[in-house]
C-alpha cells in the first residue's frame, strides 16, 4: 500500500504542476490548439511515468510487484497512445482552422517548417506500431523475443518526443522554472531506467558471479537448478521472489526466463525449479555444472513483507508450489499448506513440503483430482481451513486455478489486504 500510494502521489503532484505551468505559459486564441498543447503535455508526463513503472526499482518492486507494475505500464501505454493521437489531431486541425490548408497539407507544412514536428510524427508512428503489437490479439501470436525487440523502439520514440518538446514546446520554454521542471522530469525517468535496468543488474552480477552447481531432475518434466556465487548473504533476495535468469551458454545467453526461488535464500545457494513448458525450459536439464548465470532481480512483492496476520494459508497449484515451498521455509506462526494437483505424480517437491510442514508444525493438504468439480470451492476451503478469514493467504498457480480460488476467497469474506498473489507470467 505504501508503494502504491507513493506512485499515485507522485503522479498526482506532477499532474498539478503541469497544469500550473501550462496556465502560466498563457493560452492560444484557438481552443483546439489549447487542447492540443495540454494533451501533449499530459502525454509527456505519462511517458515519464511509464519509464518509472518499467525501471524495476527495488523499492517499488518489493512493495507493489512486477506483475502489477507491468499491468499499470500496459494501461498507461494505451493512455499515452490516445493522448498523443488527440494531441496530433487537435494541433493539426487547430492550425488548419486559421489557415487556408486542409489538415493533411497542414501537417506536411508543420513538419517542413516547424523544428521538431517531423521527429514528433516519427515518434507517434513508432508508438502506434508498438501499441498495435501490444494489443492482446497480436501479442498472443507473436513470440516474446519478437514482441520485446519491437517494444525496444519505444525508447527511440521517447528520445524523439523529448527533443520535439524541447524544440517546439511552448510551455517548456515559457520560463526557467518550466524548463528546469521538464528537464528534471525526463532526466529522472531516464536515470531510473538506466539504474534499474542496466547499472544494478550489471553491478550485482559482477559482484556475485553466479554459477550452476547442480542440476537435479525432480521428475520427467521438472528440474531444479542449484546456483552459488560470492557474497550471496548480501544479495537482498527473499522467499517468494523470482529472478529473470540467463544461462550463458552459446544457445541460451540471449534468453531471459522468470523463475521463482524454490527454496528460501540461505546466503550460500539459490535454487530455482522449472517445469518443461517450451524449448527454453526443457533445455535446463542439460545445463552443465559450472555454467555462468546472469540473473536480474530479485523481483516481486510475493513475500512476508506484506503480512497482516500471525497465521497463514499457503495455496499452490502445480509448479506454482515453488515460491510457496520457499515461503513455508521462512514463515513464522501457524501455517496451513494446500497443494492442488491433478494426480499424486504431479506433486513436485511434495516430500520437501511434508518434511518442512512436520518441522514447523504446519498442516499440509494434498488435493488431487480433475478440475471439475472444483476441489477448492468455498465449502472445501472452509472445511480445510475453518479460520480462513483470520489468516493471510498466499496463492500461486495456473491462472484458471488462481482466478477460481480468488473468487472463493472473496465469497468466504477474506479481506483483500490479507490476500497475496502475483501472476508471474507477466514478469517476463
Amino acid at each position: 500500500m505504501v508503494g502504491r500510494a507513493g506512485l499515485y502521489a507522485v503522479l498526482l503532484a506532477n499532474a498539478v504542476v503541469v497544469a500550473v505551468l501550462f496556465a502560466q505559459a498563457g493560452f492560444a486564441s484557438n481552443a483546439l490548439i489549447v487542447l492540443g498543447r495540454l494533451t501533449g503535455l499530459y502525454a509527456a508526463l505519462l511517458i515519464a511515468f511509464q519509464l518509472l513503472l518499467v525501471a524495476r526499482l527495488p523499492w517499488f518492486d518489493r512493495r507493489i510487484g512486477m506483475d502489477r507494475l507491468t499491468s499499470w505500464h500496459r494501461w498507461t501505454g494505451f493512455s499515452v497512445l490516445w493522448l498523443l493521437l488527440a494531441h496530433a489531431v487537435f494541433i493539426v486541425f487547430g492550425y488548419a482552422a486559421s489557415s487556408s490548408l486542409d489538415p493533411v497539407n497542414q501537417l506536411v507544412d508543420l513538419a517542413e517548417t516547424v523544428e521538431g514536428v517531423l521527429r514528433a510524427v516519427v515518434a507517434l508512428a513508432i508508438i502506434l506500431v508498438v501499441g498495435a503489437v501490444s494489443a492482446r490479439y497480436a501479442r498472443r501470436r507473436l513470440a516474446y523475443e519478437t514482441w520485446h525487440f519491437i517494444h525496444l523502439y519505444t525508447y527511440v520514440a521517447v528520445v524523439l518526443a523529448f527533443t520535439h518538446q524541447v524544440a517546439a514546446g511552448t510551455t517548456f520554454a515559457s520560463s526557467p522554472v518550466a524548463t528546469a521542471y521538464w528537464y528534471a522530469l525526463w532526466g529522472g525517468a531516464l536515470a531510473a531506467v538506466f539504474a534499474g535496468r542496466l547499472v544494478l543488474p550489471l553491478w550485482r552480477n559482477l559482484r556475485h558471479r553466479l554459477r550452476v552447481t547442480a542440476v537435479v531432475p525432480e521428475n520427467d518434466d521438472v528440474v531444479s537448478i542449484y546456483i552459488t556465487g560470492r557474497d550471496l548473504d548480501r544479495l537482498p533476495a527473499r522467499a517468494g521472489q523470482f529472478f529473470l535468469w540467463r544461462f550463458l551458454t552459446k544457445d541460451r545467453w540471449w534468453q531471459a526466463n522468470p523463475f521463482s526461488l524454490s527454496a528460501a535464500p540461505d546466503g550460500r545457494t539459490l535454487r530455482l525449479t522449472a517445469k518443461r513448458a517450451g524449448d527454453g525450459s526443457a533445455a535446463l536439464r542439460h545445463l552443465k555444472v559450472g555454467t555462468r548465470v546472469f540473473a536480474e532481480g530479485p523481483y516481486g512483492a510475493f513475500t512476508t513483507l506484506h503480512r497482516t496476520r500471525p497465521d497463514a494459508v499457503l495455496i499452490a497449484g502445480g509448479v506454482g508450489v515453488t515460491p510457496i515451498r520457499a515461503l513455508l521455509e521462512e514463515l513464522h506462526g501457524h501455517a496451513v499448506v494446500i497443494y492442488r494437483v491433478a494426480t499424486d505424480r504431479d506433486a513436485v517437491l511434495y516430500d520437501e513440503l511434508r518434511d518442512l510442514a512436520l518441522a514447523k508444525g504446519a498442516e499440509l493438504h494434498l488435493v488431487t483430482g480433475p478440475p471439475v468439480p472444483d476441489r477448492l470451492a468455498p465449502p472445501e476451503l472452509a472445511r480445510l481451513v475453518p479460520d480462513l478469514a483470520e489468516r493471510d493467504v498466499y496463492l500461486c498457480g495456473p491462472p484458471p486455478m488462481m482466478n477460481a480460488v480468488l473468487g472463493s476467497l472473496r465469497e468466504l469474506g477474506v479481506p483483500g489486504p490479507q490476500i497475496h498473489f502475483e501472476r508471474f507470467s507477466l514478469a517476463g
